[in-house]
């Protein structure tokens, strides 16, 4: 069997924790920062684990994490 080709663009997205669960960076963190409280753009610093729905399409493209 050939070797599988990881979706770069997905790569760059996902990390797989120890456990083997993904996790993913919270969005809205990227511009338009000024009238976010520091609270809320503190909180989206932390990475959250990626939706259990969205699990199965991630692991097809990122075959080897």
């Amino acid at each position: 069997m050939p070797k599988i080709k990881t979706n770069r663009g997905a790569a760059k997205r996902f990390k797989a924790t120890g456990s083997g669960a993904l996790k993913r960076g919270q969005s809205h963190r990227r511009h338009i920062l000024t009238k976010k409280s520091t609270k809320r753009k503190r909180q989206l610093r932390t990475p959250s684990q990626l939706h259990r729905s969205d699990v199965a399409a991630a692991r097809r493209m990122i075959p080897y994490a």
